[in-house]
């Protein structure tokens, strides 16, 4: 039964809880991390870690998706970011952190990289960076949002994408844009595509079973909230407790893989996850893997130099994040950052080590097992 509290006269909330809200309660024996499998199945394609990088340019270049992808996660492209705009990218990023680290005015950066975005996308730029991923032999995805999914999808197959992700910060089933005639509906379009998709966020158990029911592979929960992301009460307002958002995902899961007679749709859970405790909670909440943003940009290896900022930063009318510096100086490696060595006890390097010891810890051998480990709520 839903925990539901009158907020006022005639007004109920239902009581939710964020990741930091609960703890993992280990309750069987314990095992070597050596014996751990972090591995996980989307479709036809396996990876070795629950990882995939949030599709922003400030994380994910053509060549972080190969290195990322070689260290067995995933990394997304933001199909309608500035690898399809800019025939030189790091030249331009290097411009917009200049303005980030010079100017105490945060939105000097933010209406710089709106400028970026405001020039056109050209298909053959957006090519070249998908051939790069695909000819590096790793697994190729790119993000459109749903309003430009039609136009460029066929571009984006062209190309040889492996895996198509509509990402919104918020997503239905059918989305209606101003000015067409048609609205776009995701099961109408999942099935017309030889490609798999992934479509989210979403929050809710309704939204998640209906993404699900459009053929969609896999489900985002959440809408990236993490370090810069303002997409909460100082824009829309609009708040996902991740913990519980992951639980009603996964609730939704199970209801569809009775209803389809076996059909597994896998959720990704995007927002809130800082640390390697972080990801462990959001898999022994019930996701199958995590997007991460913030966390991975303090690597060396990502084009941001140091500075992150969502995709939803450059909307030309609705900005929803802003530039934060999240590493200084020396960057660690990408392979540190995933697998250690680690010298910081508050679990930012080492993501994929941390949860292969909390995994160990609590007695379970892979990520379908540890989605039944025991949890608290804190009081």
């Amino acid at each position: 039964m839903r925990d539901l509290v009158e907020i006022g006269m005639g007004r109920t909330a239902r009581r939710t809880y964020e990741l930091d809200d609960i703890n993992i309660v280990p309750s069987r024996r314990t095992r070597s991390s050596k014996e751990v499998s972090t591995a996980w199945q989307l479709d036809a394609y396996r990876f070795d870690i629950p990882l995939l990088a949030h599709p922003t340019d400030a994380l994910v270049s053509p060549s972080f998706a190969v290195q990322l992808g070689k260290a067995g996660g995933l990394g997304v492209i933001n199909g309608e970011g500035l690898w399809g705009r800019h025939v030189d990218v790091d030249a331009e990023i290097e411009r917009l952190v200049g303005i980030a680290e010079s100017d105490a005015d945060p939105a000097a950066a933010i209406a710089h990289l709106q400028k970026l975005h405001a020039a056109p996308l050209q298909p053959d730029l957006l090519a070249a960076a998908v051939a790069q991923v695909r000819d590096a032999g790793v697994t190729t995805a790119v993000r459109v949002s749903p309003q430009n999914a039609r136009a460029l999808t066929p571009h984006l197959v062209k190309a040889g994408i492996d895996l198509l992700v509509v990402h919104g910060t918020i997503i239905s089933a059918e989305h209606v844009a101003h000015g067409e005639s048609e609205p776009l509906n995701l099961k109408t379009f999942i099935s017309e595509l030889d490609v798999p998709v992934v479509a989210g966020g979403v929050s809710d158990h309704r939204t998640a079973l209906h993404l699900m029911r459009t053929g969609a592979a896999g489900v985002i929960v959440g809408y990236g909230s993490t370090a810069g992301a303002t997409t909460t009460s100082e824009v829309l307002g609009i708040g996902v407790p991740m913990a519980t958002a992951i639980a009603d995902a996964a609730a939704a899961r199970r209801d569809y893989l009775d209803e389809t007679g076996g059909r597994y749709v896998h959720v990704i859970a995007d927002g809130d996850i800082e640390t390697s405790g972080d990801l462990a909670k959001a898999i022994a909440c019930g996701a199958d893997a995590a997007v991460l943003g913030a966390p991975l940009a303090v690597s060396a290896e990502a084009p941001g130099r140091g500075w992150y900022w969502p995709s939803a930063s450059a909307h030309p009318s609705v900005p929803r994040g802003a530039l934060l510096q999240v590493a200084y100086d020396e960057r660690p490696g990408l392979d540190r950052v995933l697998a250690g060595p680690s010298d910081d006890p508050f679990g930012s390097l080492n993501l994929v080590g941390g949860l292969r010891r909390a995994m160990a810890k609590s007695g379970y051998s892979d990520l379908k097992e540890f989605q039944k480990v025991g949890l608290t709520v804190r009081a």
